[in-house]
């Protein structure tokens, strides 16, 4: 905000009572109008509304909209090639080289953009684990980001502790700065460029509060595999007799949902490490897709949208009644919930579990063809991990349409991997033999036909096959060897129609969904040719065969 009257805000008068001794001086920025430091929810509600970035609904949540950017700008992310990076970082769609020179040039006018105005900051932690934990700090231009910053991440817990705070990685985020493509070598307007050599990323021209989070997630699948922890796109859960799961897959194909099980304890709904001491959330809150949602379906993430501290981005809402339409998206279909974990009744307070004792790969298939569930061998587990095949649909990114689209993103999260997906696969594998973990395969997406066609099948039967696989119930039963992929799908399933387990069933043609499925087996043999040479035999013989 740019305060130009020097009007008082609600929070000013206690802007530096939890002020950090490391100053802003360390980050270049400086002759700032006010520093809100380390703010309460309470107080960031205040000031987002004060400064018209938001509005309080029905119960308490502040809905804020993020503007043009409604999904992550995957083709606006840079990382600057230095010598800690050069040797390190898998190059090429998702990782676009910056050069050193340029991103002097755009953070210097950042900072100079900076001067005079309002800045947020928060002071947290990445990693629940203090073993590995990253000492981060988010410096905001609006309050409201400040307070998603509050939630997705792990809090100091005392005055003494903020005052202390050091910073190992420091993200700026001004939505209101854009680049200039011509000066700046950027394809857009619109950047997000982490410089690893500094320890400090910047981000400009858009608000979508995800970008924040992802910055941090990138940032720690840097660096933690060289401390042995293995960093998963993933939710993770753990039951009542501590086999902890762990839930990889793309946003749309069911990480949050099938992980907020009431009869399981919640670790977290997204992004996970996995150390030689056992599983640990990297954040403190949850960033759920909640277009659609259902009560009845997802009663634990449904409740966090009537609760005060919850950020609703892009959700639609009566100015008069303050009464939300999560089925409304006149915005975008990726309307987002930010909110604290511990807003999940069966949220584990510490975030952390043991070794998991089953891994789910979790697809949404928009084409109809795959099982809805699958059990793998460690080799064939690493095949689909690094395809990471799946649909994005509508929403997550930017230009996408209605129509769900195919994609192979390896790890099940290739635009946050930073390192050759090899290099992720090996580390992998080393955890799942040593800790011997059952792997499955679970579809969430289409049957009977591909989109349009058939229909996305049934969360409760995910439930119930999900539910079957987590307690030992899928072991004894009979399975038959999928014909093209190899993986063994299982006759039976309790609370699933026998029928529901073998796709072709629904299908009106078995030649046409051979046909499909064949197709598909295609794609996923082109997709892998680039991983070939990295990976053992045992991995390669493990896909499809035609």
């Amino acid at each position: 905000m740019n305060n130009l009257l020097d009007i008082k805000t609600p929070a000013e008068k206690y802007a530096h009572e939890l002020k950090s001794d490391y100053n802003l001086a360390n980050h270049g920025l400086g002759n700032h109008r006010k520093v809100y430091w380390n703010l309460s929810t309470e107080a960031l509600y205040e000031e987002a509304v004060f400064r018209n970035e938001g509005r309080i609904s029905h119960q308490g949540p502040l809905i804020v909209n993020t503007g043009k950017f409604t999904a992550r700008a995957a083709n606006d992310k840079f990382i600057v090639r230095e010598s800690t990076t050069e040797k390190n970082i898998w190059w090429g769609q998702y990782n676009r080289p910056y050069g050193q020179e340029k991103f002097v040039e755009l953070i210097s006018r950042l900072q100079g953009f900076l001067q005079g105005r309002d800045v947020f900051v928060q002071d947290c932690y990445a990693g629940a684990d203090p073993s590995y934990r990253l000492p981060i700090r988010i410096i905001t231009e609006y309050a409201w980001h400040s307070l998603f910053a509050r939630n997705m991440f792990v809090l100091p817990k005392t005055s003494e502790e903020y005052r202390r705070h050091v910073p190992e990685f420091t993200i700026i985020s001004s939505p209101s700065f854009n680049s200039y493509p011509t000066i700046d070598a950027t394809p857009t307007e619109t950047f997000i460029v982490l410089n690893f050599d500094q320890k400090v990323g910047i981000i400009g021209n858009t608000a979508y509060g995800g970008e924040i989070k992802k910055s941090i997630f990138t940032i720690l699948n840097f660096l933690l595999p060289f401390e042995g922890v293995m960093p998963m796109h993933c939710s993770a859960n753990i039951g009542p007799d501590g086999d902890t799961a762990l839930f990889f897959g793309l946003s749309g194909t069911g990480k949050t949902t099938l992980s907020a099980d009431p009869s399981r304890g919640l670790i977290g709904d997204d992004e996970h490490g996995w150390s030689d001491e056992g599983v640990f959330n990297f954040e403190a809150g949850c960033y759920a897709k909640v277009i659609q949602l259902s009560p009845t379906a997802e009663p634990e993430i449904y409740a966090c949208t009537r609760r005060f501290g919850t950020i609703l981005e892009n959700v639609i809402f009566d100015p008069v009644t303050r009464y939300i339409d999560l089925d409304d998206d006149a915005l975008t279909e990726n309307t987002r919930a930010s909110y604290p974990l511990e807003y999940i009744a069966n949220a584990v307070t510490e975030e952390r579990g043991g070794h998991p004792k089953n891994i789910i790969l979790l697809t949404c298939d928009a084409s109809g063809v795959m099982p809805p569930i699958a059990k793998l061998t460690p080799d064939q587990a690493l095949y689909h991990f690094i395809s990471g095949y799946t649909s994005k649909v509508a929403g997550t990114e930017l230009g996408l349409g209605e129509e769900p689209e195919i994609t192979f993103s390896t790890c099940f999260g290739g635009p946050f991997m930073v390192h050759h997906p090899s290099f992720y696969a090996d580390l992998l594998k080393r955890k799942i033999t040593r800790y011997d973990a059952h792997c499955w395969l679970i579809n969430t997406g289409w049957v009977g036909g591909p989109f349009r066609v058939g229909k996305r099948i049934s969360i409760a039967y995910t439930r119930a096959m999900l539910n079957a696989a987590l307690s030992g119930q899928l072991h004894d039963v009979e399975y038959t060897v999928d014909p093209v992929f190899g993986f063994e799908v299982p006759k039976t399933c309790p609370g699933v129609p026998d029928e529901v387990l073998i796709p072709s069933s629904s299908w009106p043609s078995k030649e046409l969904y051979m046909q499909r499925y064949r197709e598909m087996a295609s794609r996923f043999i082109d997709n892998f040719r680039k991983f070939e040479k990295d990976c053992t035999p045992e991995v390669r013989a493990s896909g499809p065969k035609l």
